[in-house]
């Protein structure tokens, strides 16, 4: 028996190969700095957490589109978050943003354009499924992040194409957000272009704005979201859909695959997630966000201060960090071999561009900035105050520690 050709020549996800590399590493007494994993450091709200415990002993299956009630929470959340009247038949449930996102490649027959950078699935999701990828450049100067014109210039070279395209604000990799979403929505308009807005980050937003092309073009943007970033509960796996009224008919194909797939998300955590949706977490986010917001500005000060090219993040936790002018070592050609010699030498874990589809040869890479202790970290954190490189040092040793290695490891390179 053979596997499909295809299949073959996917890897395991670059963020959780990192993430198993690293816990290795450690099993054998290594002191690892881990900047690879974006995984959110801070626990599950307390309201949350409890109502999963209350429900524990929920144990049926449910509705393969989710439990009605959090559906009806979801619907709520997105009118006011995303400005349009969303309604409980507009959401689907399921096991992480992730599934959802792949089985809504699998259903539509369409090219896939993805900005790059962009998150390191995309491009395999569509390659399990030999669905053609356009890699749309962007660079520094736009933030990272997609521009009108370049779209526009891709649709009249392919105006038959039947297009899908991922969009991600606040960027992972870049940690930057999309600033001209409107002039960009109109492009989308005009050529009839699928949206899948992933706004798994949004409220992460260091300036507290939930930003969403949405917003100028809700008819053709599906909503991508969940829990696993703003609330911290990656591994609970529970991530939502939301169709705007003319794409509902896509939700009725994603309910089937569904049915045959992962038939429901796990019933204790939909109870939970109604909490999530339902209570105000106002306080809690103010505090993650500026624990993240001092982090990036501290780590962005430091590399920046020896030549390191790096935009500021705005929302999120990642910063992604350009080594090319300060490199000189002729046997690092690329951005994985810059990651495996850094690991190798300082126990610094990051991710190479080229897993963002930035070109192998540019030595840019992905900083995650979780690997500290989120619960302390919100109980130290004031609003109206910074935190000191001191207070860096104390609060966030491992951060402090890591970024100082790094910059110590590049001043000889």
């Amino acid at each position: 028996m053979k596997i499909k050709k295809n299949i073959t020549k996917v890897k395991t996800s670059a963020t959780l190969a990192i993430n198993e590399k690293s816990k290795n590493l450690e099993s054998k007494g290594k002191e690892i700095y881990k900047f690879g994993l974006g995984q959110s450091p801070f626990p599950v709200p307390k309201i949350v957490e409890k109502e999963l415990k209350k429900n524990a002993h929920q144990k049926d299956y449910l509705n393969v589109e989710g439990l009605e009630q959090l559906r009806i929470e979801v619907a709520k959340y997105h009118q006011k978050k995303n400005q349009y009247n969303y309604t409980k038949d507009n959401i689907i449930i399921g096991p992480g943003s992730k599934e959802l996102i792949f089985q809504i490649q699998l259903v539509l027959k369409c090219d896939l354009l993805l900005p790059s950078p962009s998150w390191v699935s995309y491009e395999p999701q569509a390659k399990i499924l030999n669905k053609k990828i356009h890699w749309l450049k962007t660079s520094a100067k736009s933030n990272w992040h997609l521009e009108s014109q370049t779209l526009e210039k891709f649709c009249k070279k392919y105006p038959k194409k039947q297009k899908l395209l991922i969009l991600n604000s606040p960027n992972n990799p870049s940690g930057t957000s999309h600033n001209k979403l409107k002039e960009l929505a109109q492009v989308a308009k005009k050529y009839k272009i699928i949206i899948i807005s992933d706004e798994i980050y949004a409220e992460l937003d260091f300036l507290g704005k939930y930003k969403s092309i949405s917003h100028y073009y809700p008819e053709g943007t599906i909503i991508s979201s969940g829990l696993s970033k703003w609330c911290g509960a990656g591994g609970w796996r529970i991530g939502t859909m939301i169709f705007p009224k003319k794409l509902i008919f896509i939700k009725k194909y994603i309910k089937v695959i569904a049915s045959e797939t992962f038939t429901s998300v796990s019933a204790p955590i939909q109870y939970a997630a109604i909490k999530a949706y339902s209570e105000n977490h106002s306080d809690y986010l103010k505090k993650s966000r500026k624990v993240l917001h001092q982090i990036s500005l501290y780590i962005h000060k430091k590399l920046t201060s020896i030549g390191v090219e790096c935009q500021k993040t705005e929302g999120g936790f990642y910063i992604l960090c350009d080594f090319n002018k300060i490199i000189h070592d002729k046997n690092i050609i690329s951005s994985e071999k810059l990651c495996q010699t850094v690991l190798q030498h300082i126990n610094f874990a990051m991710l190479p561009g080229s897993n963002f589809g930035i070109k192998k040869s540019s030595l840019i890479t992905r900083l995650a900035f979780v690997d500290f202790d989120g619960k302390k970290a919100l109980t130290v954190v004031r609003l109206n105050k910074k935190f000191t490189d001191e207070e860096i040092r104390i609060y966030f040793p491992k951060i402090y520690i890591g970024i100082g290695k790094l910059i110590s490891w590049l001043s000889n390179h």
